[in-house]
């Protein structure tokens, strides 16, 4: 084992836990990292007293003060990058380049997190002689936040930034498949300064997941995963009264034109589909080649096979995914598709034991095919095709999901009329992966996502934070109105 067993992070130190433990497998080898605790209630209630303990002296605090903390924090991610990446890389599989994109993005939103002194300002407004209105944000409380395994750093950034700059101390629960940087994090964080009590990492499973949704003393949940688990989540979590921001699946449908430029869209696509094994909400799985684009079909199976399996492409997250993601393509071929590429069956020399799916293309799948229609979560692409964008948009608009679409096109008008009309929330033209960058928020539609607000983001403040309308009025007047 490379690493000493985890433990819960509450009020700035470890607290170990008398409970069952789970291994912490690397997906690159099948190595044994760790063992996480798997808690239970008595671990969230530590965690909410720590955090209740500690909200009053935080979210008294100016809110520039607050943002100082994450100044070093942010410098501290930057100091580090090179050990952060490494762990994402050993806890999640994916590669090394990927994992440092990752903690990037979790520089960038900290970054953006630190400008919320000027962002929440608030506003005053005299609405009439003598009388003044004020608007301000206030803290919500305890929040908390259940993150995935596919992004162990960037996702946990999304919230823990935006939520404690804004006033509020939280409760993280990662996923117990990638514990390793929730707990490197909150070290971080205690360097940057954070009072103890402001952030808490509970380590577990469902039991604390349902803990989290029922406990009173938590006022916010945010959570990133599948659809199945979001839809539980926010309607457990609302049924306790708590405002709710759960983050689903995804089926995210791009459609290529004949005139798209051929060795732009081919590498896009290749790159969007396998980048971090496809264990991206935002990866392109379903390709709509609308007419006669063979010659950019086949262009993708070329730069598809430059995409190697313990080179340039990590692996998934455990053998039962890799077993699930074989199993998808399996079933497509015996209904009929046609496989470009396989990617089955795949061994890394030296890495036998790790988990690995290469790139997979499958052509001619119909809409009705469960490939064109699940989530697969792994390096695979299928490609429907279609005579027409109408009929095209009619397979993106039919998914329960909506997360992103894309489109790749010479054409403006083409382009205009696919951001019009594709039910996503986030749209690229000429773009795999159109990931908003910071201060555009990150946000699906339909079944990919279930509350309202963000969880980064600009419109995130109003997630976090609740508003107070403050009306003063000094002056006497002469005159009365419906105001006095």
């Amino acid at each position: 084992m490379k690493y000493s067993p985890l433990h819960n992070f509450i009020s700035g130190e470890l607290v170990p836990e008398t409970v069952s433990v789970m291994e912490v497998i690397s997906p690159s080898d099948g190595t044994v990292l760790s063992t996480v605790p798997l808690s239970n209630y008595e671990a969230v209630n530590k965690a909410v007293k720590a955090a209740e303990k500690a909200f009053p002296v935080w979210s008294a605090i100016p809110v520039k003060e607050r943002a100082q903390i994450f100044y070093k924090y942010k410098t501290l991610l930057e100091k580090n990058i090179d050990n952060l990446s490494f762990l994402v890389h050993e806890e999640n599989g994916k590669t090394l380049s990927e994992a440092r994109a990752e903690i990037e993005k979790s520089i960038e939103v900290t970054e953006y997190a630190c400008a919320m002194p000027q962002i929440i300002s608030g506003e005053v407004l005299e609405v009439s002689r003598g009388v003044e209105c004020r608007l301000e944000h206030f803290p919500l409380g305890v929040v908390a936040s259940i993150t995935p395994f596919n992004f162990p750093n960037m996702v946990p950034n999304w919230t823990i930034p935006n939520a404690l700059v804004l006033g509020n101390t939280m409760l993280l629960k990662p996923s117990e498949q990638v514990p390793l940087s929730a707990n490197r994090i909150a070290d971080l964080l205690k360097e940057a300064g954070l009072p103890d009590g402001v952030f808490n990492v509970v380590h577990g499973a469902r039991e604390v997941v349902e803990a989290i949704c029922d406990h009173p003393g938590i006022k916010a949940v945010s959570f990133v995963g599948s659809t199945h688990v979001a839809k539980i989540v926010y309607k457990r979590a609302t049924s306790n009264l708590k405002r709710a921001l759960t983050l689903g699946g995804a089926k995210n449908h791009l459609f290529v034109l004949p005139d798209a430029n051929v060795q732009m869209t081919a590498s896009n696509v290749a790159a969007s589909m396998s980048g971090c094994a496809g264990q991206r909400c935002m990866a392109v799985s379903a390709m709509v080649a609308v007419g006669p684009v063979d010659n950019i079909i086949n262009q993708l199976v070329v730069e598809a096979k430059k995409i190697i399996p313990g080179q340039n492409l990590g692996a998934v997250i455990s053998r039962s995914a890799q077993e699930r993601i074989e199993k998808y393509i399996t079933e497509a071929v015996n209904e009929g598709a046609v496989l470009l590429l396989d990617g089955r069956n795949c061994k890394v020399i030296g890495k036998e034991n790790g988990f690995y799916v290469g790139p997979t293309i499958l052509d001619h799948v119909k809409p009705e095919m469960k490939i064109a229609k699940e989530e697969v979560f792994g390096p695979v692409l299928a490609i429907i095709r279609s005579d027409n964008l109408e009929n095209a948009l009619k397979i993106q608009q039919s998914s329960p999901y909506g997360n992103a679409a894309s489109v790749f096109t010479q054409s403006g008008g083409i382009a205009k009329y696919v951001m019009e009309n594709a039910s996503a929330g986030m749209i690229g033209v000429n773009i795999g992966v159109p990931v908003p960058r910071e201060p555009f928020s990150f946000g699906g539609w339909n079944e990919s996502k279930f509350g309202v607000c963000d969880i980064t983001g600009k419109s995130s403040i109003e997630f976090w934070t609740k508003l107070k309308k403050t009306t003063v009025k000094w002056n006497p007047e002469s005159k009365t109105n419906w105001m006095s």
